[in-house]
């Protein structure tokens, strides 16, 4: 876990990775909870014995399920502290190279990309490439997002006379 001393330290680390996080191995149990709250039950997801017989010979972790952990990965690389909030603002572009494997390992690699200040906020675009790798085999990243956020400084504390 990286912490900066607020917007202007985070500022001088543009173009650096951030930092990896640990691994985290995708499960069944996962994927199913991923559909239940989306309602997205494609057989390719959930239905593992059809799914044993389709293209990948086993189900596929959804697409956006894969980016829903990016927000995560961030938490665990890096923190902003002097900040009144942060806000995902969005996405830049989001690409899924190749499908997530049920049983396969995940984690995010960081990088802050850019960093525009405004008076009392900046925006940030970090890259966050999640890397997998199943049964000890590294495979191209399951999804390489560039998120924006809204970083809010907090206001100064007040000096009284």
């Amino acid at each position: 876990m990286r912490i900066f001393n607020g917007i202007d330290e985070f500022e001088k680390h543009v173009g650096e990775e951030l930092g990896v996080t640990a691994w985290r191995t995708i499960t069944q149990e996962d994927i199913d909870a991923f559909a239940k709250v989306t309602n997205d039950h494609q057989w390719i997801h959930v239905d593992t014995e059809r799914a044993a017989s389709g293209p990948f010979g086993t189900t596929l972790v959804h697409g956006y399920m894969t980016l829903a952990l990016v927000s995560g990965f961030m938490f665990d690389t890096y923190r902003v502290d002097g900040l009144s909030m942060g806000v995902n603002y969005g996405s830049n572009k989001v690409r899924y190279p190749a499908p997530v494997l049920v049983g396969s390992r995940v984690r995010g690699r960081i990088k802050l990309v850019q960093l525009d200040r405004q008076d009392g906020w900046a925006q940030s675009t970090v890259q966050v490439t999640v890397e997998q790798e199943l049964n000890g085999e590294a495979k191209k990243p399951g999804c390489v997002a560039e998120v924006v956020s809204r970083l809010y400084e907090a206001p100064a504390p007040a000096t009284g006379n």
